[in-house]
């Protein structure tokens, strides 16, 4: 493309709502523009890298079989009453009404679509296993999209869904997309880990789940590994523990003043305590179907509840802190609890860190009051549990072995759904006895606009983007410093080479001083920098190619310019 006909113009200054620098870039760069809050118009530039994202996407999901559909982004609400989550979906599902007053939404997931497509297309088990994905719109109506593309409101995302007969079956499928999402992130050059991951309401109980990650400091997702032995999972997953702990011996029991001091960080440091002494007491409400319980979490007094590892532990529907009015029914006063009080309705819960046979200090139930000696297994008045609920953090092990923790940012999904939909929408197919089975269902996400965005958010500089080879919008920024005819002659000659080798190339023949240029060449952040500077190949016949990610500068005679360049992007990743 030559710049001076192209539609693309870069921005001076960061735009003030741009706040972690792919966001930033990506405006500056010109490669979006924003519509409104969360809604984004993707440019030329940006709309080729995505379409380099999706042809790699397509290359793979049909390498291992699958089939590409396209659902409508509209769906009736019928369909997502049969499985109750209408109603589950909440404010983030966009509802409208038609003329005629029939319930619809802009799909935020295809489940229930695919499902209806399933059942209505396919009867015995001779069709299966097959796999259908898309690579469609989606919108989610956030309540603060924000990060740009990382968290829009409108997306584009590839939503791929398998059915089969049994467990083995859909295991082993799991298995081939596995494969095929890490070949993805390898071949478009990009920083990921594979983490075990909660399948939260998505996933059938037990089933495995994993999230495709990228490293990047401005990733939302904190990230547990243990580096040496492959082990990398999401927080809310990680089964971590504590090392140095120290036991206090069993003591009496003995009430104390603690006249304002409803905290364990206020309680320890007024009493010259250790805070792993001292247990926090959290009273939770868990509601599954029609009933509500509730439990009293105790917790070392530097450590932090993980809610997604308690709801997975409760088999949950809903679950959140009692509130004052729930706390005083139940006998309670916040900022005093302990397990030391019987109530009904109340069950205990102890994380697997609190030693059931050292002492702490816990709530006396007593307003301005805390208890020394409460040794769990002899003073806990009420049932109890010990399980594994505290939320991971730096100086934590498994199996021994220090963790490494991570931040990162989601950009590829799969789970097991098990028969969660097909159960819920009556979908059989009859197996080599007649009989009707329900068949299981996998599901498997990639954000194709979220991973557009994560590349930039983990390869940039001060400067700009730092494109990985193979979705950058072209693979050469061609700038010419040239005043005479014959120079110019030459490089129109140059750029000619470049297209008739094959090669992407965004040549910039503004007419602009080396200075505005090369900005712009850094800021776009294209594989292979090409200068034609007219003064220096008049003395050498040499050209300059800089690569833009290690900063390597060569100096190449005209006759060696595409050769070279085609094994730079060749090692850069461009053909992998």
């Amino acid at each position: 493309m030559r710049l001076s006909q192209g539609f693309w113009q870069t921005l001076k200054e960061t735009p003030n709502d741009a706040e972690i620098p792919s966001h930033q870039l990506m405006m500056r760069a010109g490669l979006i523009h924003k519509t409104a809050g969360g809604l984004y118009t993707y440019l030329p530039m940006a709309f080729r890298s995505l379409k380099k994202i999706e042809k790699i996407i397509r290359e793979e999901h049909d390498r291992i079989g699958c089939f590409e559909i396209q659902m409508p982004v509209v769906t009736p609400a019928e369909l997502w009453k049969e499985t109750g989550r209408w109603d589950v979906m909440g404010p983030q599902m966009l509802r409208i009404k038609d003329r005629a007053e029939r319930e619809l939404c802009v799909s935020p997931t295809n489940e229930e679509s695919v499902t209806d497509v399933f059942r209505k297309t396919i009867n015995s088990y001779k069709q299966l296993p097959v796999c259908l994905y898309q690579i469609n719109t989606k919108f989610r109506d956030e309540i603060r999209p924000r990060f740009g593309l990382l968290r829009g409101r409108e997306f584009t995302m590839k939503d791929g869904y398998s059915l089969h007969m049994d467990k083995d079956c859909l295991d082993t499928f799991y298995q081939k997309i596995y494969g095929a999402y890490v070949a993805i992130f390898k071949r478009m050059g990009l920083d990921f880990i594979v983490v075990e991951a909660d399948g939260g309401a998505m996933a059938a109980g037990g089933a495995k789940t994993h999230e495709f990650q990228l490293i990047a400091d401005a990733g939302e997702d904190t990230l547990v590994t243990v580096p040496g032995t492959g082990y990398a999972a999401n927080i809310e997953k990680a089964p971590t523990t504590r090392l140095n702990l120290k036991p206090q011996p069993t003591a009496d029991y003995n009430e104390f003043a603690t006249p304002n001091q409803k905290t364990c960080e206020e309680v320890a440091a007024a009493h010259g305590l250790h805070i792993t002494h001292t247990l926090k007491s959290l009273v939770m409400q868990v509601i599954r179907g029609e009933k509500v319980h509730y439990y009293m979490v105790m917790l070392l007094g530097d450590d932090q509840l993980n809610e997604v590892k308690f709801k997975n532990a409760m088999n949950a529907d809903h679950v959140r802190a009692a509130q004052a009015g729930e706390l005083e029914a139940l006998g309670l006063i916040k900022g005093f609890m302990g397990p030391t009080h019987q109530a009904e309705k109340l069950s205990v819960l102890f994380d697997a860190c609190v030693d059931l046979n050292s002492s702490y200090v816990v709530g006396a139930n007593k307003e301005g009051f805390h208890a020394k000696g409460f040794v769990p297994s002899r003073d806990t008045k009420l049932s109890f549990k010990q399980l594994d609920l505290r939320l991971a953090k730096d100086g934590d092990v498994m199996n021994g072995q220090p963790i490494v923790m991570k931040k990162g940012i989601e950009v590829g999904h799969v789970f097991q759904l098990g028969d969660k939909y097909t159960k819920s929408m009556g979908a059989t197919v009859l197996n080599a006895q007649g009989k009707a089975i329900t068949p299981l269902m996998g599901c498997y996400g990639i954000g194709v606009t979220r991973t557009l965005a994560a590349s930039i958010e983990q390869s940039h500089d001060q400067d700009g983007i730092i494109w990985p080879a193979a979705i950058a919008p072209y693979d050469i920024y061609f700038g010419v410093i040239a005043k005479t005819d014959e120079t110019k002659k030459i490089a129109e000659e140059i750029y000619e080479s470049f297209l008739k080798a094959g090669l992407e190339v965004l040549y910039d023949d503004r007419g602009m001083g080396p200075g505005g240029m090369f900005k712009d060449a850094d800021l776009i952040g294209l594989p292979l920098r090409v200068v034609l500077g007219e003064r220096d190949f008049n003395a050498t016949g040499e050209i300059e190619v800089k690569v833009r990610k290690t900063g390597e500068t060569l100096k190449l005679k005209r006759e060696a310019l595409v050769g070279t360049i085609k094994e730079k992007l060749q090692t850069l990743g461009k053909w992998a």
